[in-house]
């Protein structure tokens, strides 16, 4: 299949910084672009070597797609409308352009809550994977933690959005003993938030790679190619749903057949100062996103509650500067990659940012039983500082991460297109795009 990215990326090339402590003190100024500074992991190559050692039979994103097995039985899909009305507050009004719903369980679950968003679009420009798949990812935190006695961390819903099949795969971290674990805000079991699962508030698939937010560090780093199938392995199995990892020679996923491991991250250089304060450094990762107008940016932001004292920032980033000239993953813990953008948000309990031509836009969550916001903003430029907003309309119910699916595959000329986002509260979820 084609890969227009790796292309990009080959074109763009890469230069490496001055090095820099590995921490540096905060900016005085919020909006300076050191605070957004980014850099690997001190693990070199170790993690994306650990998950090339699991002796487990691999899978792949077009046989992950031929095998999804979750699909709701009432209304799987609903074109124009919201397959799960429960969704849209009474008496609102979403433009929906497509929405495709969850089984009941998922549904209805209080374990797991959906987060992040991102779909072939972001993959690459034409939209496509392998043989015409147009899958869309929303991620998953397990919510109740130890409640059960399990940390499940993180699991990613591969979905046709045409027919509303699914299957989740589970995100696990590679340990350097063979085994792997959940992924936890913590990796470390002394440190006390081992015990909590990542929030994965927002998701960004480019190329082969997956972003997944870090709230207070950046982003980890996963692989397509490093997918592995415990049904189709001697050691693996999909059976023991209370079990993670190697247990007597076996291989363990809570009972899912696909485990996705952790190759890499991106971690913050500046400190952190005060959240949700201007004197704030070091911004938390809520979310993520792709600008492909112009020149591929990653986007993201952080979430500020309306009681706190600021609304967050969001920040771009050229995306080749995450990897190496043949498209791998910059793992040299010296690099640096640089923000080429930052402003303060306009409003608070911002979930979702994303940013094209210009303009940025904004899903805003009001709680468990009122309707969301999207914004739209007047154009930025280098030197806005806080982005006004030029347009707003509704949104379901809880909206989370936004991923943008540009109208037209011509990589030079973009549509605006439609925004896809997933709403999270128990009984009133369903993943869905939006005409702004």
């Amino acid at each position: 299949m084609r890969r227009r990215s790796l292309a990009v990326l080959t074109a763009v090339g890469l230069a490496l910084p001055l090095a820099v402590a590995i921490q540096s003190p905060a900016a005085a100024d919020e909006l300076s672009l050191s605070n957004f500074r980014l850099r690997p992991n001190s693990y070199g190559t170790d993690l994306r070597d650990r998950a090339d050692a699991l002796p487990l039979v691999k899978a792949t994103v077009t046989g992950i797609m031929n095998d999804l097995n979750r699909q709701d039985d009432d209304t799987p899909v609903t074109v124009n409308g919201a397959c799960e009305p429960a969704a849209v507050q009474s008496g609102s009004s979403v433009d929906l352009a497509r929405s495709v719903c969850f089984n009941d369980g998922d549904n209805g679950t209080a374990q797991w809550y959906p987060q992040g968003v991102t779909t072939v679009a972001d993959m690459q420009a034409d939209q496509e994977w392998g043989d015409g798949y147009k899958p869309v990812l929303v991620s998953w935190y397990d919510h109740n933690d130890t409640a059960d006695g399990m940390v499940k961390g993180v699991r990613i819903s591969f979905m046709n959005p045409y027919s509303g099949a699914y299957r989740h795969v589970l995100l696990v971290y590679p340990n350097a003993n063979g085994d792997y674990d959940t992924v936890r805000v913590s990796q470390d079991s002394s440190n006390s938030s081992y015990n909590t699962s990542l929030h994965a508030g927002g998701i960004l698939w480019y190329g082969n790679h997956l972003f997944v937010a870090d709230t207070a560090r950046g982003f980890r780093m996963f692989d397509m190619r490093r997918i592995f199938d415990l049904g189709a392995s001697e050691n693996g199995t999909t059976g023991g749903a209370d079990k993670v990892g190697l247990h007597g020679g076996t291989y363990h996923g809570y009972g899912y057949r696909y485990v996705m491991p952790q190759v890499g991250s991106w971690t913050r250089t500046a400190a952190t100062g005060t959240k949700c304060t201007s004197s704030d450094g070091s911004p938390q990762f809520s979310h993520v996103s792709l600008d492909r107008s112009g020149t591929d940016h990653l986007v993201s932001g952080e979430y500020c509650a309306g009681d706190e004292a600021v609304n967050g920032r969001v920040a771009a980033w050229p995306i080749a500067g995450a990897f190496t000239a043949n498209g791998e993953l910059v793992t040299d813990p010296s690099y640096r990659w640089n923000a080429d953008a930052a402003h303060r948000l306009p409003v608070s309990n911002v979930q979702g940012a994303t940013r094209f031509n210009g303009r940025w836009y904004l899903s805003r969550s009001r709680g468990t039983s009122t309707a969301g916001t999207f914004y739209t903003t007047e154009p930025a430029t280098s030197s806005t500082t806080t982005l006004q907003v030029a347009s707003s309309q509704q949104l379901s119910i809880g909206p989370e991460d936004l991923a943008h699916w540009q109208s037209g595959t011509d990589a030079s000329n973009p549509g605006l297109g439609q925004f896809w986002t997933v709403a999270e509260h128990p009984g009133k979820r369903m993943v869905y795009a939006v005409r702004p």
